[in-house]
Protein backbone atom coordinates (compact mmCIF):
# COMPACT_ATOMS: atom_id res chain seq x y z
CA UNK A 1 0.00 0.00 0.00
CA UNK A 2 3.01 1.98 0.69
CA UNK A 3 4.42 1.59 -2.41
CA UNK A 4 1.43 2.25 -4.38
CA UNK A 5 0.88 5.62 -2.82
CA UNK A 6 4.64 6.31 -3.43
CA UNK A 7 4.16 6.14 -7.30
CA UNK A 8 0.63 7.77 -7.18
CA UNK A 9 2.35 10.76 -5.79
CA UNK A 10 4.54 10.24 -8.45
CA UNK A 11 2.98 10.06 -11.37
CA UNK A 12 0.57 13.08 -9.79
CA UNK A 13 4.03 15.09 -10.44
CA UNK A 14 5.36 13.76 -13.91
CA UNK A 15 1.82 13.96 -14.84
CA UNK A 16 1.30 17.88 -13.89
CA UNK A 17 5.05 18.43 -15.52
CA UNK A 18 6.24 20.07 -12.01
CA UNK A 19 9.11 19.23 -10.09
CA UNK A 20 9.36 20.73 -6.62
CA UNK A 21 13.69 21.11 -5.42
CA UNK A 22 14.30 20.90 -2.30
CA UNK A 23 16.63 23.93 -0.59
CA UNK A 24 19.06 22.45 -0.42
CA UNK A 25 19.19 21.76 -4.18
CA UNK A 26 18.73 24.92 -4.57
CA UNK A 27 21.68 26.24 -2.58
CA UNK A 28 23.70 24.27 -4.82
CA UNK A 29 22.43 25.18 -8.19
CA UNK A 30 22.80 28.75 -7.56
CA UNK A 31 25.68 28.44 -5.76
CA UNK A 32 28.72 30.48 -7.81
CA UNK A 33 31.93 29.71 -7.81
CA UNK A 34 34.47 32.37 -6.12
CA UNK A 35 37.84 32.05 -5.49
CA UNK A 36 40.97 33.85 -5.66
CA UNK A 37 40.74 36.85 -6.82
CA UNK A 38 36.86 37.13 -6.72
CA UNK A 39 37.13 36.48 -2.83
CA UNK A 40 35.53 39.93 -2.04
CA UNK A 41 32.35 39.48 -4.13
CA UNK A 42 29.42 39.06 -1.82
CA UNK A 43 26.14 36.86 -3.31
CA UNK A 44 23.13 38.54 -2.75
CA UNK A 45 21.12 36.52 0.07
CA UNK A 46 17.79 37.22 -1.67
CA UNK A 47 18.16 38.67 -5.00
CA UNK A 48 16.43 42.02 -5.71
CA UNK A 49 15.40 43.43 -9.05
CA UNK A 50 18.13 46.45 -9.49
CA UNK A 51 16.44 49.98 -8.96
CA UNK A 52 15.00 51.78 -11.86
CA UNK A 53 18.50 53.99 -13.42
CA UNK A 54 18.78 56.55 -16.03
CA UNK A 55 21.96 57.63 -17.55
CA UNK A 56 23.55 59.20 -20.32
CA UNK A 57 25.35 57.45 -23.54
CA UNK A 58 28.56 59.20 -25.16
CA UNK A 59 26.14 60.90 -27.78
CA UNK A 60 23.98 62.34 -25.29
CA UNK A 61 21.40 59.69 -25.55
CA UNK A 62 19.13 58.52 -22.99
CA UNK A 63 19.47 54.77 -21.54
CA UNK A 64 18.08 52.94 -19.14
CA UNK A 65 19.83 50.34 -17.21
CA UNK A 66 16.25 48.07 -18.23
CA UNK A 67 17.29 48.46 -21.83
CA UNK A 68 20.37 45.96 -21.00
CA UNK A 69 17.53 43.30 -19.44
CA UNK A 70 18.22 40.00 -21.44
CA UNK A 71 22.33 40.27 -20.79
CA UNK A 72 24.33 39.62 -17.85
CA UNK A 73 25.30 42.69 -16.69
CA UNK A 74 28.96 44.28 -14.81
CA UNK A 75 27.94 47.32 -13.83
CA UNK A 76 30.64 49.31 -12.51
CA UNK A 77 30.41 52.60 -10.88
CA UNK A 78 33.70 54.82 -10.89
CA UNK A 79 35.48 58.37 -11.83
CA UNK A 80 38.27 60.10 -12.81
CA UNK A 81 39.45 60.86 -9.26
CA UNK A 82 39.10 57.59 -7.93
CA UNK A 83 42.09 56.01 -8.17
CA UNK A 84 41.51 52.46 -7.00
CA UNK A 85 38.53 52.68 -10.44
CA UNK A 86 41.37 54.02 -12.50
CA UNK A 87 43.93 51.13 -11.55
CA UNK A 88 40.90 48.73 -12.38
CA UNK A 89 39.72 50.26 -16.11
CA UNK A 90 42.11 48.18 -17.64
CA UNK A 91 40.68 45.09 -16.40
CA UNK A 92 36.94 45.67 -17.21
CA UNK A 93 38.42 46.97 -21.17
CA UNK A 94 39.80 43.89 -21.09
CA UNK A 95 37.01 41.74 -19.78
CA UNK A 96 34.56 43.27 -22.41
CA UNK A 97 36.45 42.51 -25.16
CA UNK A 98 37.06 39.02 -24.07
CA UNK A 99 32.87 37.92 -23.03
CA UNK A 100 30.74 40.80 -23.93
CA UNK A 101 28.21 40.46 -26.88
CA UNK A 102 24.82 38.99 -26.98
CA UNK A 103 25.08 37.63 -23.29
CA UNK A 104 26.94 40.25 -21.70
CA UNK A 105 28.18 43.45 -21.12
CA UNK A 106 30.35 45.74 -18.92
CA UNK A 107 28.42 49.04 -18.33
CA UNK A 108 30.91 51.22 -16.87
CA UNK A 109 29.45 54.34 -15.48
CA UNK A 110 31.04 57.33 -14.95
CA UNK A 111 29.80 59.16 -11.96
CA UNK A 112 32.37 62.60 -13.09
CA UNK A 113 30.04 65.90 -12.98
CA UNK A 114 32.35 67.10 -16.06
CA UNK A 115 30.93 64.28 -17.94
CA UNK A 116 31.85 63.29 -21.73
CA UNK A 117 34.48 66.26 -21.83
CA UNK A 118 36.27 64.52 -18.64
CA UNK A 119 35.60 60.78 -19.25
CA UNK A 120 36.24 60.77 -22.52
CA UNK A 121 40.37 61.80 -23.32
CA UNK A 122 40.89 60.17 -19.74
CA UNK A 123 39.85 56.71 -20.89
CA UNK A 124 41.29 57.24 -24.50
CA UNK A 125 44.77 58.32 -21.86
CA UNK A 126 44.01 54.80 -20.55
CA UNK A 127 44.25 52.72 -23.52
CA UNK A 128 40.82 51.73 -23.15
CA UNK A 129 38.81 51.26 -26.71
CA UNK A 130 36.15 48.34 -25.85
CA UNK A 131 33.97 49.82 -23.40
CA UNK A 132 31.30 52.24 -24.33
CA UNK A 133 30.73 55.29 -22.28
CA UNK A 134 28.18 55.92 -20.20
CA UNK A 135 27.64 59.14 -17.81
CA UNK A 136 26.07 59.50 -14.62
CA UNK A 137 27.10 63.16 -14.10
CA UNK A 138 24.30 63.74 -11.55
CA UNK A 139 25.12 60.30 -9.69
CA UNK A 140 21.64 59.39 -9.16
CA UNK A 141 23.48 55.52 -9.58
CA UNK A 142 24.65 56.34 -5.62
CA UNK A 143 20.96 56.82 -4.25
CA UNK A 144 19.69 53.78 -6.58
CA UNK A 145 22.43 51.32 -5.15
CA UNK A 146 23.12 53.10 -2.19
CA UNK A 147 27.70 52.06 -2.14
CA UNK A 148 29.94 52.76 0.10
CA UNK A 149 31.96 53.60 -1.76
CA UNK A 150 33.76 53.75 -5.17
CA UNK A 151 34.62 51.35 -7.23
CA UNK A 152 31.22 49.45 -6.48
CA UNK A 153 30.85 47.31 -9.04
CA UNK A 154 27.29 44.94 -9.10
CA UNK A 155 26.47 41.71 -10.86
CA UNK A 156 23.00 42.48 -12.65
CA UNK A 157 21.20 38.93 -14.11
CA UNK A 158 19.51 38.38 -17.13
CA UNK A 159 16.20 39.08 -15.57
CA UNK A 160 17.27 42.46 -14.23
CA UNK A 161 18.02 40.98 -10.59
CA UNK A 162 21.17 41.91 -8.44
CA UNK A 163 22.91 38.61 -7.50
CA UNK A 164 26.02 39.92 -6.07
CA UNK A 165 28.08 42.84 -5.68
CA UNK A 166 32.14 43.41 -5.15
CA UNK A 167 33.15 46.59 -3.10
CA UNK A 168 36.83 47.86 -4.17
CA UNK A 169 38.83 47.24 -7.24
CA UNK A 170 39.39 43.78 -8.83
CA UNK A 171 41.35 41.74 -11.32
CA UNK A 172 38.05 41.53 -13.89
CA UNK A 173 40.02 39.84 -16.36
CA UNK A 174 41.34 36.93 -13.92
CA UNK A 175 40.13 33.34 -14.52
CA UNK A 176 38.33 33.73 -11.34
CA UNK A 177 36.48 36.57 -12.60
CA UNK A 178 35.81 34.98 -15.90
CA UNK A 179 34.74 31.96 -13.81
CA UNK A 180 32.59 33.29 -11.63
CA UNK A 181 31.01 35.68 -14.42
CA UNK A 182 30.48 32.82 -16.87
CA UNK A 183 28.80 31.35 -14.25
CA UNK A 184 25.60 33.98 -14.74
CA UNK A 185 26.42 34.07 -18.48
CA UNK A 186 25.53 30.13 -18.77
CA UNK A 187 22.55 30.23 -17.33
CA UNK A 188 23.36 29.72 -13.17
CA UNK A 189 20.97 32.53 -12.22
CA UNK A 190 18.64 32.32 -8.82
CA UNK A 191 17.43 29.02 -8.99
CA UNK A 192 13.32 29.09 -9.15
CA UNK A 193 10.88 27.66 -6.70
CA UNK A 194 10.18 25.16 -8.78
CA UNK A 195 11.53 23.98 -12.26
CA UNK A 196 9.32 22.49 -15.16
CA UNK A 197 9.99 19.16 -16.45
CA UNK A 198 9.58 17.88 -19.66
CA UNK A 199 6.90 15.43 -18.74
Amino acid sequence: MRNFTAAAMLGIVCATGWWFVSDAGQANAARPPIEGSMQKFKPADAPQPAPALSFVGKDGERIELADFKGKVVLLNLWATWCAPCVKEMPSLDALQARLGGEGFEVVALSLDRGGRNVVEPFLAKLGVRNLAIYLDPQSTAMSAFKPRGLPTTMLIDREGYEVGRLEGDAEWNSEEAVKLLEHFIDGGVRPPAMMKTSG
